[in-house]
């Protein structure tokens, strides 16, 4: 779906996926690679002149497979057709069947059957729960812990809030069991804990209040408050920021800083998991918190996050924070200032760092629109 306009050269290649320019001579014969190129999802109906059944263009400018999701039968037919009228050269379909023939030699399938693997059709033998739960611990990224608020003890009575606590597709996200995993429940997860279970196992269950929305318990009687908030699953498209829209999660999701007005200034820590795919600005939703922890995507291992959050039975940290930021955290909606929290940070149980108060920016309509005019017009 990319276009390239080369402008200091004045050449405009169009849809690269009917650019020979870039698929052959560049790549292929350039750069020698003797792979296949593959399509995009129906990506060859975006080239000048195509349908989604129907591209000589994208074939000719070096496209060897085609993913067409729903017109493959006509794409066939009209491709065959192609071929013998010469619009497709059959010089250029002996080059893609070479190089797809290739490719598989080179993996070996003409010697062995895809399904004859040792690890075939036995699921138990390419699971390691234990591993995945290992992964959450050491991925989890700490990015405030005022007063020492973590880890907790746990025999502490804790409440749970937020939407996002006893939901097992949010903590798998999108392309999981669905293409945006948003058509998933947690039934559709057996084997999976999510994170309010985790929490109800760290410290019994009788210890545990969950209150998805906080409105029915007042977090002044418990000891500490765990909120789990964040994105809803997304995968491609859906979850895209749109250009020029700010990176503010409060402008997308507003009942989590809601939630956590209801929970804070009771006296009682509030403990914030951030449940995301990104970094976020979020320094309102900071705020309300004493600690803050970028908990990503946990997938079904939600007891990886409590195994950080909470005390060994004796008292000892059972495992410190070892995650670290991949990327900037912003510090403005538009991130046009200096980020907040730079690649590579992530805070252990060792540092004492109070970040107080942060400022917190007007999430505006749009980011850099004036600027982006300015710079069109010229």
């Amino acid at each position: 779906f990319n276009s390239w306009n080369d402008i200091d050269s004045g050449i405009d290649y169009g849809k690269i996926h009917g650019s020979r320019a870039l698929l052959t001579t560049a790549l292929k014969d350039k750069m020698g690679f003797d792979g296949f190129v593959v399509s995009d999802w129906n990506a060859i109906g975006q080239v000048r002149g195509c349908t989604n059944s129907h591209c000589p263009a994208a074939i000719n400018a070096g496209i060897d497979m085609v993913m067409v999701p729903f017109d493959w039968k006509d794409f066939i037919a009209n491709t065959v057709r192609d071929v013998e009228s010469g619009a497709i050269p059959m010089e250029r379909i002996d080059d893609a069947v070479t190089r797809i023939l290739r490719v598989k030699m080179r993996a070996g399938l003409f010697d062995r059957s895809p399904s004859s693997g040792e690890f075939t059709g036995n699921a138990a033998t390419v699971v390691d729960a234990s591993l995945a739960r290992k992964a959450v611990r050491q991925s989890l990224v700490l990015l405030k812990n005022d007063s020492d608020t973590l880890p907790l003890s746990r025999s502490a009575r804790i409440l749970v809030v937020g939407r996002n606590a006893d939901n097992m597709p949010a903590q798998a996200g999108g392309w999981s069991l669905t293409w945006q995993g948003d058509e998933t429940s947690n039934s559709d997860f057996p084997n999976g804990t999510t994170i309010l279970q985790a929490v109800e196992d760290a410290v019994g269950a009788e210890n545990v209040v969950f209150d998805e929305t906080g409105e029915d318990h007042d977090a002044a009687n418990y000891d500490a408050v765990i909120a789990v908030i964040g994105e809803s699953p997304y995968a491609e498209s859906v979850g895209d920021v749109p250009p020029h829209a700010p990176v503010c999660h409060t402008t997308r999701v507003p009942g989590d800083l809601d939630l956590l007005s209801r929970v804070t200034g009771k006296g009682t820590p509030v403990i914030t998991l951030l449940i995301a795919g990104r970094v976020l600005y979020a320094n309102d939703l900071i705020n309300h918190s004493d600690a803050f922890v970028a908990a990503w995507l946990p997938g079904t291992e939600g007891a990886g996050v409590a195994d950080v959050l909470f005390r060994d039975r004796k008292g000892g940290v059972a495992f410190d924070f070892r995650g670290r930021l991949p990327f900037a955290w912003p510090g403005s909606p538009c991130l046009d200032q200096a980020p907040l929290f730079p690649v590579e940070f992530g805070l252990t149980y060792q540092d004492r760092v109070s970040l107080g108060t942060l400022p917190v920016a007007a999430s505006p309509a749009s980011c850099g629109v004036e600027t982006l005019q300015s710079r069109e017009s010229d």
